[in-house]
């Protein structure tokens, strides 16, 4: 007998024990028709939103924040009901991160020194009080972090051979699966919870167990404040959801409860518009529900989405421009038997983009398959071309190795949800790691000895074999520093910032993966392809460093679908993998690297000096697996073949690929460019490629959204870049003039 919550349900084990995927694929109903279904907003919806934009517009004249908090520290419970507007009924979903909409909360935890200066670089005085608790009584996980930080990593560190360590921060990346909280009610996850504990009550108490046992204990407060935080809005969600809206609402707590705790790099929503589906359709069905209100529905848990924000400090907004959230949300894929898994709702999503308007975030995904259904393939190529909104997974690459059950926690890094966590961290510089090769181990922009002080290369003339033999040691070097900096992280997170309110919605044994990250990929292509096939002549400082290089001849450059230099970018993404592997990880973890650089490729690109493959000092890096500047010569395809020949089996975390493409190039009709996108889409997926960021606009629009910010078509207008998508008005003008920078394709 199910529960009356489950009423019309397809019974199976997760009536017995927390399994969703078994729940979403007994009662989930497949959509193969097109989006003439859908409805536009509601007057609430407009309202809400026209209010949001206000605020936005306020928060953009202050400076890029509206209000932060000094007095209280965030937490599940820490504020009462807020609203949005005082008209409490237009929200269908309810709850805020703080006590007002888009106020930033103070969070401590990760590191007492980030939260004051966030205050103080936006004008806020931080609260004395707080000062003095987390540096004599309470310790923090930056503290703890540079309490155990070797010399040689704090050294790596400065010179950003490693960068965007999560070392003053959350660390994100960890998608707690809220839809448990709508199936199953607090009270039965608090249940199973406790069986864990006792299942932990052995006889011989080791470091594992002891620690273990403290973090389901953890987990169980999370979830009973859970309840107390709903109760203040007048839910009681002990108990399972009994409707759509309720399904709405308690799985939104279980994120607000996440993005009240922590502050990391990346907090997505996860995979939740199938699972949401059900439920809409069963209300649908009953007559409790309109198309209308279902559409609202998912608007305003969007709108919600959009609303999230977090006090950062200049150097994580120089290296994460546009204030970033990456509150990434699935739609589509199919399942391991094969059925499509598009439903009405994955449509809904994406209509939000036309409801109001392209946004960030939540940092919509389509997870892509050739096999998907030609209807919902056009639609969603129609609103990238509209809104330059949303990316593209492949699928068929990832279902094999994570299920038809996973999240993607961060850019493009795919999680099984509910299954799993990741320790995330950084991009290794493994352009500037072969000047270091090149210069045996000097930094060619302090002149301090950072890596080993291996003899440097001294001829005239760059030999590959060489360069190789010393780079491969190089990276040895690197790799291990890179794992050591991560173990130490993320040991001290664990210790004083730990994800309670995410952990308790994830199984008690769980998955636990170590992400890595390249960046400079591309331009270490073309340099060792440049000593390879050209001559490249090495012009030394008065201190005898490798500073500039001259390049006779011509070479084959990664990006233009030529196997000679394409050989070269899968052996350096294999060796690299192969190094991280060798290292002990942090809770046994399994490593994975991903090509994926967000906007740090300026930040990286400032530190890192001239390469043998003409790119000068201090320009950005080339984005994620992109090819670099001005080397696709071949067009779309030639481009989007190069970086398809990646294997994702060497890049787990993910081949972020993001390009822009002139609206001409595509048709001179919407219909025409809508069927060509999707063509695209399938032939790059079809070679195994695993992601692709697509914008549809001309370089002459970004120029003059950088010099005219203040034009109302531009307060929204949303781009793709490296695995995230930013109001372009948002980044630095640094980071607008590299994106303008790019190729904008003008041939397919």
């Amino acid at each position: 007998m199910l529960k009356n919550e489950w009423r019309e349900f397809n019974a199976g084990h997760w009536t017995s024990d927390i399994n969703v995927r078994d729940f979403i694929q007994k009662n989930y109903t497949p959509y193969e028709g097109d989006e003439s279904f859908l409805k536009g907003p509601t007057k609430a919806t407009t309202t809400l939103w026209n209010e949001i934009k206000r605020l936005q517009k306020l928060e953009r004249e202050k400076g890029g924040v509206l209000d932060m908090e000094t007095n209280v520290v965030s937490g599940i419970t820490s504020y009462g009901a807020s609203y949005i507007t005082d008209d409490k009924s237009l929200e269908k979903v309810v709850g805020l991160q703080t006590d007002k909409p888009l106020k930033r909360a103070f969070m401590p935890y990760g590191g007492i020194k980030m939260a004051e200066d966030a205050l103080k670089t936006y004008g806020y005085t931080p609260n004395e009080e707080f000062h003095t608790i987390f540096t004599k009584y309470h310790k923090t996980h930056n503290q703890g972090v540079f309490d155990v930080y070797t010399n040689e990593i704090k050294l790596a560190r400065h010179n950003k051979i490693i960068t965007g360590l999560p070392d003053t921060y959350g660390r994100g990346r960890i998608v707690g699966d809220y839809r448990r909280i709508a199936l199953y009610g607090i009270d039965f996850l608090i249940e199973k919870k406790e069986e864990d504990l006792l299942e932990h009550e052995c006889g011989v108490m080791r470091e594992d167990i002891i620690r273990v046992r403290e973090e389901i204990a953890d987990q169980i407060k999370a979830l009973k404040e859970m309840k107390v935080m709903a109760e203040s809005y007048g839910f009681d969600i002990s108990k399972p959801a009994k409707n759509a809206k309720e399904a709405f609402q308690w799985l939104y707590f279980g994120y607000l409860a996440a993005i009240k705790t922590q502050n990391g790099a990346a907090m997505s929503v996860g995979r939740i518009s199938t699972f949401l589906d059900i439920y809409i359709e069963r209300d649908l069905k009953e007559g409790t529900l309109t198309e209308e209100e279902a559409q609202e529905l998912v608007d305003q848990i969007v709108l919600k989405f959009r609303m999230v924000k977090f006090a950062r400090i200049p150097s994580y907004n120089a290296l994460f421009s546009g204030d970033p959230v990456w509150a990434t949300l699935e739609v589509g894929g199919l399942g391991v038997d094969g059925r499509d898994m598009v439903t009405k709702n994955d449509f809904r999503f994406l209509h939000t983009l036309e409801n109001m308007g392209p946004s960030p975030e939540p940092n919509l995904t389509v997870l892509y398959s050739p096999r998907l259904s030609e209807k919902f393939k056009k639609y969603a190529s129609m609103i990238s071309i509209n809104t330059s909104s949303i990316q593209y997974e492949n699928d068929d690459v990832m279902r094999p190795i994570w299920g038809d059950d996973y999240s993607i926690c961060c850019c493009v890094s795919a999680t099984q949800t509910g299954k799993e966590m990741q320790f995330f961290g950084a991009r290794a510089n493994l352009a500037k790691c072969l000047l270091y090769a090149i210069n045996g181990g000097k930094d060619e922009i302090s002149k301090m000895q950072v890596g080993p002080s291996y003899t440097p290369i001294t001829s005239e003339y760059l030999n590959y074999d060489e360069v190789i033999a010393k780079y491969d040691v190089m990276m040895d070097w690197l790799a291990k520093l890179y794992v050591n900096a991560l173990n130490l992280i993320h040991y001290m997170h664990d210790k004083y910032y730990y994800e309670a309110a995410e952990m308790a919605l994830i199984d008690t044994d769980v998955r636990r993966t170590f992400a890595t990250g390249i960046a400079g990929f591309s331009h270490v292509v073309d340099s060792l392809s440049a000593i390879k096939y050209a001559k490249v002549k090495v012009i030394r400082d008065d201190d005898g460093l490798a500073t500039d290089f001259e390049i006779e001849g011509d070479f084959p450059r990664y990006g233009n679908d030529d196997d000679r230099a394409d050989e070269i970018a899968v052996k350096l993404l294999k060796t690299f993998i192969d190094k991280v592997k060798k290292n002990p990880t942090y809770r046994n973890s399994e490593p994975t690297t991903s090509i994926l650089t967000i906007t740090s490729n300026v930040v990286y690109g400032k530190a890192t000096g001239t390469l043998p493959d003409g790119r000068k000092k201090g320009e950005p890096l080339s984005p994620g697996a992109n090819p670099s500047y001005g080397a696709e010569k071949s067009g779309l395809l030639a481009s989007l073949n190069s970086v398809a020949k990646l294997p994702y089996e060497y890049a787990l975390d993910g081949i972020s690929n993001t390009q822009t493409i002139s609206p001409d190039a595509l048709g001179h009709s919407l219909h025409e460019r809508v069927k060509n996108l999707v063509n695209i889409l399938d032939g790059y997926f079809s070679q195994g490629a695993h992601h692709l960021n697509v914008n549809v606009f001309g370089t002459e629009k970004l120029i003059d959204a950088m010099e005219h910010p203040e034009k109302e078509e531009y307060a929204n207008f949303t781009i793709r870049v490296s695995g995230y998508a930013v109001k372009f008005i948002d980044l630095t003008r640094e980071q607008q003039l590299d994106v303008i920078s790019r190729t904008c394709h003008k041939t397919i």
